[in-house]
């Protein structure tokens, strides 16, 4: 392991990119900031077939059909192994010398409290999520890992897998990943604290070669906004295993880096991200026909200022927009306009829930509904507003 990492840093530190493997892949989000860092997207695994074509779109469409093809397959991570799998993908001569960095998330259906709660009642199990396969997951990354020896490691996930039925996913990982030689801490992060428009919390681990000789650290915010209490509720949650006052040698939680609202630019809004975005009406004039739309039809951008966070997704580098976009459309739902009209700036899902039980209570009030049956109290008043939203 120590003589793979050593040739691995040195043809780094000559000058060549490094190679990344992104494992869960999806389309690419991870990928792609990797390739904006600088970094060589060499090989993703997804087991969505839609969605590996897209990574492949996204960065390998230059290459040759037949070679293209080889990334735009899907694979299932259960069953392919690292070897096959990099002999699949081309690379010539031993396995663990193709890869020099691993990134991904493993599926978090079953550690975040929302994804639990559908699983519970999918399948009529108060523990039903720790029976979902998707929870072992990470086992497979982490057998990547010893395979294929990369230098650097990253690994995204919900806070929850800090919680996973009073088990710290990510602090075992670390210690799997201590015991291969790597040097590894984790953390919380808020993507609105990095310039993101959006309030989102999620679980970051990395982990360096020992050879590396280099501390985990994680970047200083650039943005601030004051969260509502509900997000920091949530991340007290996923930290209740963690005793931030007996930190030890062997402890890898690292505490979020401080945000101050007189170190940072405030927090991209939604106006920001969206304001210079064509206006969608056609679902006022009831120009909206139910069913899928394409994802390829075209629209041009507005004459409008532009934020600098508009200029940036209009120009990212190889992913530049040239003033079209693409899919700039809405599905027909009739039955989310009255409640969307109301919500005021800042409204979250409990307001958007009650602003529904206003309008239910008041087309109530004018007509009286005979007829409408639901299956078990369980759906309850939301079933009614459904109904009732959709005839406003």
């Amino acid at each position: 392991m120590r003589d793979i990492h050593k040739e691995k840093i040195a043809r780094v530190h000559s000058g060549e990119a490094p190679r990344v493997l992104d494992l869960f892949a999806g389309c690419g989000g991870i990928s792609l900031g990797f390739d904006r860092a600088g970094f060589k997207n060499v090989a993703a695994i997804e087991f969505d077939a839609h969605a590996a074509r897209s990574h492949a779109m996204n960065f390998h469409k230059d290459l040759s059909p037949k070679e293209f093809e080889k990334h735009a397959q899907a694979h299932d991570i259960t069953k392919i192994e690292p070897n096959t799998f990099i002999r699949e993908m081309g690379f010539s001569g031993p396995a663990d010398r193709a890869i020099d960095v691993i990134v991904g998330g493993p599926p978090c259906q079953a550690f975040a409290r929302v994804g639990r709660a559908k699983l519970r009642e999918v399948a009529e199990h108060p523990q039903a999520f720790k029976q979902d396969p998707r929870g072992n997951l990470y086992l497979r990354y982490l057998h990547f890992v010893r395979e294929l020896k990369p230098i650097a490691i990253l690994m995204e996930n919900v806070p929850d897998v800090l919680n996973y039925g009073g088990h710290n996913i990510a602090e075992e990982v670390c210690e799997t990943l201590d015991d291969l030689g790597y040097d590894c801490g984790y953390t919380l992060l808020n993507a609105v604290y990095y310039g993101v428009p959006e309030m989102r919390e999620r679980m970051f681990l990395i982990a360096y070669s020992k050879e590396l000789n280099k501390k985990v650290t994680f970047p200083k915010p650039t943005n601030w906004v004051d969260l509502p209490r509900g997000y920091d509720n949530s991340r007290k949650v996923a930290l209740k295993n963690i005793n931030l006052d007996l930190l030890s040698e062997d402890h890898y939680f690292i505490v979020p880096p401080v945000v101050s609202s007189e170190d940072c630019a405030p927090a991209v809004t939604a106006q920001d991200a969206l304001g210079d975005l064509p206006k969608i009406t056609k679902h006022l004039e009831g120009d909206v026909k139910k069913g899928a739309r394409n994802p390829r039809e075209e629209s041009t951008y507005p004459e409008a200022p532009i934020t600098a966070y508009g200029s940036l997704m209009r120009n990212w580098p190889r992913f530049e927009s040239r003033g079209v976009l693409y899919g700039h459309v809405t599905r027909a739902l009739p039955r989310d306009y009255p409640i969307f009209a109301r919500m005021n700036p800042g409204d979250q899902y409990p307001e958007a829930f009650n602003h529904a039980l206003d309008l239910f209570n008041e087309a109530l009030a004018k007509k009286t509904y005979y007829g409408i049956g639901f299956k078990g109290r369980e759906r309850g008043v939301q079933g009614v507003i459904q109904v009732v939203c959709a005839t406003i």
